[in-house]
This record gives structure tokens, sequence and C-alpha cells, in this order.
């Protein structure tokens, strides 16, 4: 007499479980899915990312140029400000407003071409114009 386990396993060829070829092909075409939505919302998180970041370095360049004006009574000349750093010296000593100035963020986006990727400093008279 064989022992009860033995008896259940039927190894007929009909009673393998294996999957169809339709199986597989919904299971890789819903991993396809799944993929192109992970691709596309990354590239969505990028693309945010890279706004925040420009608006929070206009905002630091906004209050550099702020400070520079209620020391100095004016804003920087286009010479001071192409040292790639804001600082002033007087008999006082030197003042820091911005140590680097920050640059576009990398790569450019949208119909901006990479010479258009640029922050640009032009001082007016009566304003500011920052772009």
């Amino acid at each position: 007499m064989q022992p009860k386990y033995f008896s259940q396993i039927d190894c007929s060829p009909k009673s393998k479980s294996a999957f169809t070829l339709i199986e597989l092909l919904v299971v890789i075409a819903i991993i396809g899915i799944l993929v192109t939505i992970s691709i596309v919302s990354l590239s969505n998180a990028r693309a945010k990312a890279r706004d925040a970041k420009r608006v929070a370095d206009i905002k630091q360049i906004q209050t550099a140029l702020e400070l520079f004006f209620n020391d100095q009574n004016r804003y920087p000349t286009v010479t001071e400000w192409g040292f790639n750093s804001l600082y002033s010296t007087s008999t006082s000593g030197t003042t820091t407003y911005m140590t680097i100035i920050p640059t576009a963020s990398a790569p450019s986006d949208g119909s901006c071409t990479t010479g258009q990727n640029t922050f640009t400093y032009t001082p007016s008279p009566d304003r500011l114009l920052c772009h």
C-alpha cells in the first residue's frame, strides 16, 4: 500500500500547469504600459524640478540685487555683475552678496536653444531687467 500523499499526484501530460501564450503576452503588455507611464511621470518630475530651481535662482538673484541696492544706493554695473559673483568693496571691508551667480538649468527645454538658456543682467536707470 502506498502512502496517501503519493496517490494524490497525477503525472499525466494533461495536468501540467503552464502559462499560455496569451497570458504571457498580456503580462508583457501590462509591464510595457507601466514602464511607459513611469517614464512619462519621471520626465514631468524632472521638468518641474528644473522649473523650481529656476524660480529659486531668480529669487536668490533678486535678493542679492536688493541687498546691493540697499547698501550702495544703486544697482551693480555690468562689469560688477560679470565677475560671476556679486560683492562690493569699501573702506569698511568687502560685502559679498552672492558668492556664485547661478547659471540657467541644463538641458534647455521647450523651444529655448542653448544660447537662449541664460540669465542676462541689464541695468537701466529706473529699473532692473533680469531675464
